[in-house]
């Protein structure tokens, strides 16, 4: 049996366009769309928030979705019906808010039925895009293949606000629904190009598959592998932490320190610098600085997670000092920690995947792309409704955003503490389960 191909820089670059084509469309539901609903059509915070939040709790299916993917043996078509059905939903989401207008009940019903399918559609094409770069990137290229492909994600991000910005001035329901069905057809035929091909290579020449069990079994199979169990756990305790500051960073620059609004979201500008520091830093470290890999991936992790408590600690510090905190390096440093310990756990993720039972890397790539989302949707609300409690009960602002920031740091303190104990060997690999993806893993650490 020859070893499976791996993929070159331009083949993960390759994947950094359709990760980048996701993103495109999501911040156009979660962000473009989210405006339009609370300014013109002056409707409740409320509703935008509680789709986005549906987006993310559908994304529970993760699992089967990768499931599918492990049952197929092949991910590319995945990855391609994901994108389809996150572009409909993100249409039939424009849709829905013309109607909106004059019909709101039914304009409701059909946004709740697209960001099903929003959620449904990232589930799909994001769990199985990781297990493709999981199965087919080289060990030592890992943490640079995550940099990339989450950059370009973000850079989706960004060129898809500046576009839509500039073409959906005057508003109008019609313009924003060509907008996003534009999007929906770029995004997807970007995403057959890039995939085109890619995962030819590496399923000639794949062992043949292992016998596939019904999906709960598969998924307790999974579940009782230490790793894969104590990981997912991490997962959610880190992003939690993560994104719990999300929502309420430039509240407490505006309130403590007498921040603008445009100051507030520049200082949001200086956090993403430092998460791209971050993430360019353990890319370089990991794929060799000189030579030498400097670190490894868990290591980062750990390193990452201690360092974002540190500086939430010091932000609590800010809160009680007030206006004389420097505030924009705390932040600045916040964001390279965060950068630093996501490029570093993805990267982690993409090694553990094939870590356990043959065939089921989809399965443990949804789970935790489950405890993610979830984590992510419950961390934004969390975050806001625990600030809003302290300041109702302290009466001060400094000093609650000051405790909700010190919580959070000792929960990434927590998440450190898990990642720590992520290198301990697998019990199920003495239990009947293949050994080769472990003692590749036992041999890169």
């Amino acid at each position: 049996m020859t070893p499976a191909a791996t993929l070159g820089w331009f083949g993960i670059v390759r994947l950094g366009f359709v990760q980048a084509a996701l993103g495109a469309i999501v911040v156009i539901a979660t962000s473009t769309m989210n405006r339009v609903m609370v300014v013109e059509l002056a409707l409740p915070a409320m509703l935008p928030g509680s789709l986005v939040a549906l987006h993310y709790a559908v994304q529970i299916l993760r699992p089967r979705l990768g499931f599918g993917s492990d049952v197929g043996g092949r991910r590319t078509p995945w990855i391609v019906g994901g994108i389809a059905v996150l572009g409909l939903g993100g249409v039939l989401a424009a849709v829905a808010i013309g109607l909106m207008a004059t019909q709101l009940a039914a304009g409701v019903a059909l946004a709740v039925f697209a960001f099903l399918l929003i959620g449904v559609g990232v589930g799909a094409a994001g769990t199985s895009l990781l297990v493709l770069l999981a199965k087919q990137v080289d060990p030592g290229k890992r943490a640079a293949a995550a940099t990339i492909v989450w950059m370009m994600m973000i850079l989706g991000f960004v060129a898809t606000t500046v576009i839509v910005g500039n073409l959906l001035d005057p508003y109008s329901a019609e313009r924003l629904i060509a907008i996003t069905a534009a999007v929906a057809v770029g995004a997807l035929m970007i995403t057959v190009i890039a995939t085109f091909g890619l995962e030819r290579a590496a399923t000639a020449s794949d062992a043949p598959e292992a016998a596939k069990p019904p999906f709960m079994v598969a998924l307790r199979e999974v579940w009782a592998e230490s790793r894969a169990r104590r990981f997912t756990i991490f997962v959610f305790v880190s992003m939690l932490a993560y994104s719990a500051q999300d929502l309420i960073l430039e509240p407490f620059a505006g309130s403590v320190f007498g921040y603008t609004p445009g100051a507030s979201t520049k200082l949001a500008g200086v956090q993403h610098g430092g998460v791209f520091a971050g993430m360019i830093l353990v890319a370089l470290a990991g794929t060799g600085w000189r030579g030498r890999r400097i670190g490894s991936l868990q290591q980062w992790t750990v390193g990452g997670c201690i360092a974002s408590c540190g500086a939430l600690a010091a932000l609590a510090v800010g809160g009680v000092v007030g206006s004389d905190w420097p505030l924009r390096e705390n932040v600045f440093l916040l964001g390279v920690a965060n950068g630093a310990f996501a490029v570093a756990a993805i990267g982690s993720m993409m090694s553990y995947a094939s870590d356990g039972r043959v065939g089921r890397e989809g399965v443990r790539m949804g789970l935790w792309g489950a405890a993610q989302a979830i984590a992510f949707g419950v961390g934004g609300f969390a975050g806001a409704a625990a600030s809003d409690l302290a300041r109702a009960v302290m009466g001060l602002d400094g000093p609650a955003y000051a405790l909700v920031f010190a919580t959070e740091a000792l929960m990434f303190l927590v998440a450190a503490r898990l990642a720590a104990r992520l290198s301990a060997p697998q019990t199920a690999r003495t239990s009947g389960f293949p050994s080769t993806a472990g003692a590749q893993l036992a041999g890169q650490r």
